[in-house]
């Protein structure tokens, strides 16, 4: 059986249709399926809709959230949740285009355990929205080691694979890395993002920001290196400076130095500060995980 988890934020106007889509295609593959549906702490009237849906088809599953825990434990409470052989990660505003699961499914049939969906085009999106998006894959690709560039959150997952991501303890996960971290069998298909039919896009440039230095401080030491870097560097022109002022002293001349002193206080401070907002910040995700809190908290399960 394949279980399709749809997260879901205040997506009220989309819910119904893309239970009903989905729903369809699976049944047209003859595939047996299981819909569950995660509503994030929405705003709005998700969770009524979800309840519409779990009482129109015994195939689909409610959960809710006691409040909004965010994308990636929505995703991780699905997986949970899930009871089919592989699981699949759509998003619930279509922009995932419902026909590919078929064409993942059939490709886990003959032995694939992890297939990436990755992005042949983003559609349409504002100019900033591109250039943010395209420093942040940059970024996190370096980060993890990974390519990203053209990575989402769509993909299917073999039983094996879905139970060693749920294994793991950290509380500040990255889903789309993880599912290339665990290993396994893999392969990935392509698919062009669709337009959103209603409602509107949770993914501002901030939110992205925000994303990228989350997921790239779960996943990754890398920023740590900077201080390490910061500090040579710093070293190097401290050195260089000494040994030209040193000079000017054993020849006899003025040591001019007002200006040199205030702009390498101004560098030196910048690096420290710097460097102690990465360490802090990792700080605070190690302050995390030690509270051993839930990622999430379920209020209501509906559904088979």
């Amino acid at each position: 059986m394949l279980s399709v988890i749809l997260p879901a934020y205040n997506e009220e106007k989309m819910l119904g249709k893309s239970a009903d889509i989905i729903s369809k295609i699976l049944e047209d593959a003859k595939i047996e399926y299981q819909l569950i549906f995660v509503n994030d702490g929405s705003k709005d009237n998700t969770w009524n809709e979800i309840e519409k849906a779990v009482s129109n088809n015994q195939n689909i599953v409610g959960v809710n959230f006691s409040r909004n825990f965010g994308k990636e434990s929505a995703m991780l409470a699905g997986l949970a949740t899930a009871t089919g052989d592989c699981c699949a990660v759509i998003d619930c505003d279509l922009q995932h285009p419902p026909e590919v699961l078929v064409e993942m499914y059939r490709l886990w049939e003959q032995g694939y355990e992890v297939i990436e969906a990755v992005k042949r085009s983003r559609g349409k999106e504002s100019l900033m929205h591109k250039a943010s998006a395209g420093l942040f894959y940059k970024l996190i690709s370096k980060a993890v080691n990974f390519d990203m560039s053209r990575a989402s959150d769509f993909k299917l997952l073999d039983r094996k694979a879905v139970d060693s991501i749920l294994s793991l303890p950290e509380k500040n996960t990255f889903f789309r890395a993880l599912s290339s971290w665990v290993g396994f069998k893999a392969t990935s298909v392509e698919f062009d993002v669709q337009e959103r039919e209603a409602g509107e896009s949770k993914w501002s440039t901030r939110a992205l920001i925000d994303y990228a230095i989350t997921n790239i401080v779960s996943f990754s030491s890398a920023p740590m290196q900077f201080v390490t870097v910061a500090g040579v560097l710093t070293f190097i022109f401290g050195m260089i400076m000494g040994i030209q002022t040193l000079i000017k002293f054993l020849t006899g001349k003025a040591v001019e130095g007002f200006t040199t002193v205030i702009l390498l206080v101004l560098i030196i401070g910048s690096l420290i500060m710097i460097s102690l907002g990465i360490i802090g910040y990792y700080i605070s995700k190690i302050y995390e995980e030690v509270k051993g809190r839930p990622r999430y908290i379920i209020s209501k399960t509906i559904g088979k």
